[in-house]
């Protein structure tokens, strides 16, 4: 199975470099490796001109210049999206990745594997793990059957089924509940372990933490999902008074009308989707 990763990059040079050694020395290679050097200001594009020079049949990259401000979710796919333009469509699977990421050697074999054994799987992903004190730990802010927006990996039907990534704060939920809409299978591994260089949210600030808010009110969560949701999320990140810039992102968004990432029938999806999760893990 063909696949293609596609890399936003941003001011990375202090991890981009370990990303790609991965890359290349995966035991199954993907046929291209585009990078979207993205308004960089440091030494990104120089590292990329390396690799890119060094593997000219594997990687290459452009640019985009697009606001400076980092908002998470819409900066990043607008990337992803860009650089999608660049790429020929022969595709089996496409890869969404940070920049900022060591995969395990294994990592995309085991992922063609996975796609091999059922044509009804839409996605699959492994685990993200962060350093701390010397050792590697799991990320842990969201559920086990959910893949990281670090590294999505997908079917080339299902992503054009569910429409591609959403430039928008939730893409990386939105994308699997889509999924999960239009009964694709979303499998996550956890023998893949992948290091992840900087921590999720380093850079966000407030306006950023509203975004989260708004997010769960463009997924058609409601406001009680949503504060279910904000404050098992303020909590795993060990941070309460998060909750209240959710709850305020959300009634921001609701008051705003702000445009919804699903239809009417598939924020019904969703909400009862997500009642029928939250009654599982009670019982």
């Amino acid at each position: 199975m063909n696949y293609y990763i596609i890399i936003p990059a941003h001011n990375e040079e202090k991890f981009i470099g370990l990303t790609l050694e991965s890359l290349i020395n995966q035991t199954v290679l993907p046929k291209n490796i585009m990078i979207v050097n993205d308004n960089s200001i440091d030494n990104t594009q120089s590292i990329l001109d390396t690799f890119c020079f060094e593997h000219p049949e594997l990687i290459s990259s452009v640019s985009i210049k697009s606001e400076a401000v980092h908002l998470p979710g819409s900066k990043v796919i607008q990337a992803f999206n860009f650089g999608l333009n660049f790429i020929d469509q022969d595709f089996d699977i496409i890869v969404k990745a940070d920049a900022d990421l060591i995969f395990p050697s294994n990592y995309f074999e085991t992922i063609i594997q996975h796609f091999k054994s059922d044509d009804q799987i839409g996605m699959v992903g492994g685990f993200a793990y962060i350093e701390k004190n010397g050792d590697w730990i799991l990320e842990n802010l969201t559920d086990k059957d959910h893949i990281r927006g670090a590294f999505k990996a997908y079917r080339a039907a299902c992503f054009k089924q569910i429409g591609g990534l959403k430039p928008a704060m939730g893409w990386d939920t939105v994308d699997e509940l889509l999924c999960k809409f239009y009964n694709w299978k979303v499998v996550t591994d956890a023998t893949l372990k992948v290091k992840h260089l900087k921590p999720t949210g380093a850079n966000y600030n407030q306006t950023a933490r509203y975004k989260q808010g708004e997010a769960f009110y463009t997924l058609g969560y409601g406001f009680f999902i949503t504060a279910i949701a904000s404050a098992k999320l303020a909590l795993m990140k060990k941070k309460p008074l998060l909750f209240i810039d959710y709850i305020k992102g959300f009634w921001k968004a609701k008051a705003g009308n702000k445009t919804m990432l699903v239809t009417p029938e598939q924020g019904r999806f969703v909400r009862n989707y997500r009642w029928k999760k939250m009654k599982e893990k009670l019982m």
